[in-house]
């Protein structure tokens, strides 16, 4: 695969504001898919963000390996840094969410009450690659619609200050992706979850890495969807996977590109299963 470069102008903006309000905030709140912790970890926010305090949240928890997800949470959680773990449309803890914050700002907010500042509203920057989830997460936050969603990347196209309650202000930003992609498998990997649009890679290449991934490490999902035998050649799961679900040509022959579209669609969805893209020991 060539080196992926897509860079759109709403994110070019996007970095730019980050850089220009970095100092007005307190801290960061990051969002990353608990399914590849590592590949939507963006270095280009990090380089922006510094050394902030940063609460962390794995969302999509529930689309990945619960027993994975905790191996990451051990890894990830540092002195300057708490990591959580959710499926920010259902079991969602606020309240962690608030003390987390409290807590990671300790002494900033008791530099503050010894100077006779009190209830001073915390002010975090939210961020993450495209697709993550932040807008659901602060309307969860705030009990209301004060940020748009969507199940595609893009949605947010700018900053916008969003006031939770009296101890909460967020800064809401677009999704940015890094300008390139030196590593093909994080780029697939991206694919897959949907961070990417999918007009930005071959189909093909997406499908296949998905399918040699899931043949080796999730057999089992396979087999429990799909009623099939599974083997390690990609072009004849898809085949295997379109005979069982009777997606044919008008001719007999098995629509591939029907069956890409599908194996796609229901691993976005969670229909095969819990399914853990890379694992906290670097593995796979």
């Amino acid at each position: 695969m060539a080196q992926i470069q897509w860079f759109p102008g709403h994110m070019t903006k996007a970095k730019r504001e980050m850089e220009e309000k970095i100092k007005m905030v307190d801290m960061i709140i990051e969002l990353r898919d608990a399914r590849l912790p590592k590949s939507s970890a963006n270095p280009l926010l990090q380089d922006i963000t510094k050394d902030k305090p940063r609460l962390l949240i794995l969302t999509k928890a529930d689309k990945a390996e619960a027993k994975c997800t905790k191996e990451w949470l051990n890894i990830l959680n540092t002195q300057t840094t708490k990591a959580l773990a959710y499926n920010i449309n259902g079991n969602l803890n606020v309240q962690e969410i608030l003390d987390a914050s409290t807590f990671l700002l300790k002494e900033k907010l008791e530099r503050y009450a010894r100077k006779g500042i009190r209830n001073r509203s915390i002010r975090a920057m939210i961020i993450g690659i495209p697709n993550v989830g932040k807008s659901t997460l602060i309307n969860r936050l705030a009990k209301r619609k004060a940020a748009d969603t969507g199940d595609r990347p893009g949605v947010t196209k700018s900053t916008k200050w969003i006031k939770v309650n009296n101890v909460f202000e967020l800064l809401d930003t677009p999704g940015v992706l890094w300008p390139k992609f030196d590593d093909t498998e994080t780029a697939l990997r991206l694919a897959v979850s949907g961070a990417i649009k999918d007009e930005i890679l071959p189909k093909e290449e997406v499908t296949e890495f998905a399918l040699t991934y899931l043949a080796k490490h999730y057999p089992h999902l396979l087999e429990k969807r799909y009623e099939i035998e599974v083997c390690e050649d990609h072009m004849e799961l898809l085949q295997r996977i379109g005979t069982s679900r009777k997606l044919l040509k008008s001719g007999g022959e098995i629509d591939i590109e029907r069956t890409r579209d599908m194996v796609i669609r229901e691993i976005r969805d969670n229909m095969l299963g819990p399914i853990s893209w890379e694992v906290a020991d670097g593995s796979r």
